[in-house]
C-alpha cells in the first residue's frame, strides 16, 4: 500500500507540475500581447496568492473593485499562475503576474501603490507586509461566524474592513488587545448592490430554492458541509413536487478531502440533470459559473451551509434556512445570527417543501430577518455600501498623505533577500 500511495502521489504532484507550468506559459503569453502597465498609474493594489482552486474569493470583489478603480486605479498582484491565468480570461481588474519575491519588489517600484487589499489569509501574504509605507487592509472574502472571521492574524493587517456591528462585536469577544475603532472600518456588502446577472430561466409559478453547500472541510471542528446528510434528501424531495425549481450551487471544493462528499455531490448533478430530462420545464440548475448574485436576488428561499453564503444571502434581505451540522464537533457561534436563524436539521430535509412554505408565511421569522440584516450590514439600501467602501479608502489615502508629509526619512524601502529566487510554480 505504501508504495501505491507513493506512486499516486508523485503522480498527482507531477500533473500539477504540468498544470503549472502550463499556466506559467499561458499567462506570460497572455501579458506580452497586451499593453504594458502604465508606471505610477496604480493606488491600491489587491494581493491575491492564490490559485484558480481559490477564485471565488476573488471573484466576489470584481465588479466593486472595478467601481473603486474610476478613482482610485487597482491592480491585482497575483503570485500564482493558475489565478492569473483565470483572471485574465475574465472580467477583472487589471492583473500583474508577480510569482517570485523579486518580480514583486519590480514591479512595486514602478508603481504609486498606497493600499493594499487581502481578500484572505495565504501566509504568503506575510511577504507583502514588509512594505511599511503602505496601509494594508484585510477585506475578506465574505461575512460569516466562522472561526475564520475571529482568527488572530486580523492583527497582523494596519484596517480590517468589516461589514457591521456583528462583526466588530465578534472580533471584541476573541482578540485580546485589539483597537476595534482605530482598526476596523464598516463598509456592509459592496457586493449585494451587484447581485444581478441574466437569469439562466425563464420566470413562472414556480417556487425558487437556492441551494448552496459549502465544502465538506479539513477538520471536525469546520465540518459544516451538507451534502452529504441533508442535500440529497433535500433535493429529492423539491424535484418531487413538480412545484419547484432548484439552484444548485455547491462549493467548488466539495469532495476534495472526503470521496464520499464528492460522490454525493456529483448524485445530486445527475439528480437534476435526469429532473430537466423528464420536465424540460423545470429548468433545475446545477450552477458552478463564476458570477455570484442572480442565484442570491432570485431565490424565494435559500438553503444555506454555515458559511460566507449566509450572509451573502441575508445582505440580500431574503428568507432562508441554514443546515445544521451532522457533526456534533461542528462549531457553531451562537452570539450573532445564527442563534436565532431557521435551522434545517437532517431529519428535517426531507420535509424541506413544508419548511420552506413555512418560512415564506412566517412574520416573526421575516421581522427577526430583518433586525439581523441591520445588525450585520446597517444600511443595505442601493449603493450604501459602495458609498461606504469608497469612504474608507478614501479616508487611507487621506491617512497617507499625512504620514507621508510627517515622514523624514526619504530611504526607499529595501527588498527581502531571503528568497528572491522563489519558484514561479503553483505550491
Amino acid at each position: 500500500m505504501g508504495l501505491v500511495s507513493d506512486a499516486r502521489k508523485a503522480s498527482r504532484l507531477l500533473r500539477k507540475a504540468v498544470t503549472s507550468r502550463s499556466a506559467v506559459v499561458d499567462v506570460r503569453r497572455t501579458i506580452a500581447a497586451r499593453p504594458p502597465h502604465p508606471p505610477g498609474h496604480y493606488k491600491v493594489a489587491v494581493y491575491f496568492a492564490d490559485g484558480a482552486v481559490n477564485m471565488y474569493q476573488m471573484r466576489q470583489w470584481y465588479k466593486p473593485l472595478a467601481d473603486l478603480a474610476e478613482t482610485w486605479p487597482v491592480v491585482v498582484l497575483s503570485r500564482v499562475a493558475t489565478g492569473a491565468r483565470a483572471m485574465l480570461a475574465e472580467d477583472a481588474p487589471p492583473v500583474a503576474f508577480v510569482p517570485t519575491v523579486r518580480d514583486l519588489e519590480r514591479f512595486i517600484a514602478t508603481q504609486d501603490i498606497r493600499v493594499v487589499l487581502y481578500v484572505n489569509q495565504n501566509t504568503r501574504n506575510f511577504q507583502m507586509f514588509r512594505y511599511g509605507r503602505r496601509w494594508h487592509v484585510f477585506i475578506n472574502h465574505g461575512e460569516s461566524d466562522k472561526m475564520y472571521m475571529t482568527t488572530n492574524q486580523y492583527k497582523a493587517y494596519d484596517y480590517a474592513f468589516v461589514a457591521g456591528d456583528a462583526a466588530r462585536e465578534r472580533l471584541s469577544r476573541v482578540l485580546w488587545d485589539y483597537d476595534l475603532d482605530k482598526r476596523t472600518i464598516e463598509i456592509g456588502r459592496p457586493q449585494a448592490d451587484h447581485y444581478s446577472g441574466v437569469l439562466p430561466y425563464t420566470p413562472d409559478d414556480r417556487t425558487v430554492i437556492l441551494y448552496a453547500p459549502t465544502w465538506e472541510g479539513d477538520r471536525p471542528s469546520a465540518h459544516y458541509g451538507s451534502i452529504a446528510t441533508h442535500g440529497e434528501a433535500l433535493v429529492e424531495a423539491l424535484l418531487a413536487t413538480g412545484r419547484h425549481r432548484v439552484v444548485y450551487r455547491p462549493h467548488p471544493r466539495s469532495g476534495v478531502v472526503d470521496p464520499e462528499y464528492g460522490a454525493a455531490n456529483r448524485r445530486i448533478i445527475a439528480a437534476l440533470a435526469a429532473a430537466n430530462v423528464e420536465d424540460p420545464g423545470a429548468h433545475h440548475i446545477f450552477d458552478d459559473g463564476p458570477e455570484l448574485g442572480w442565484q442570491l436576488a432570485a431565490a424565494d428561499v435559500a438553503v444555506v451551509d454555515i458559511s460566507a453564503m449566509v450572509y451573502d444571502r441575508l445582505a440580500a434581505d431574503k428568507p432562508l434556512m441554514v443546515t445544521r451540522p451532522a457533526d456534533p464537533a461542528a462549531v457553531v457561534d451562537l452570539h450573532g445570527y445564527l442563534a436565532a436563524c431557521e435551522w434545517l436539521d437532517a431529519a428535517a430535509a426531507p420535509s424541506i417543501v413544508a419548511e420552506a412554505e413555512r418560512v415564506l408565511g412566517d412574520e416573526e421569522a421575516t421581522a427577526r430577518l430583518e433586525h439581523w440584516v441591520r445588525r450585520y450590514f446597517g444600511d443595505t439600501a442601493p449603493g450604501a455600501a459602495t458609498a461606504r467602501f469608497h469612504d474608507a479608502i478614501a479616508h487611507l489615502m487621506d491617512e497617507w498623505d499625512r504620514w507621508h508629509e510627517l515622514s523624514t526619512d526619504d530611504d526607499e524601502e529595501e527588498g527581502d533577500e531571503a528568497d528572491p529566487d522563489e519558484a514561479e510554480l503553483d505550491e
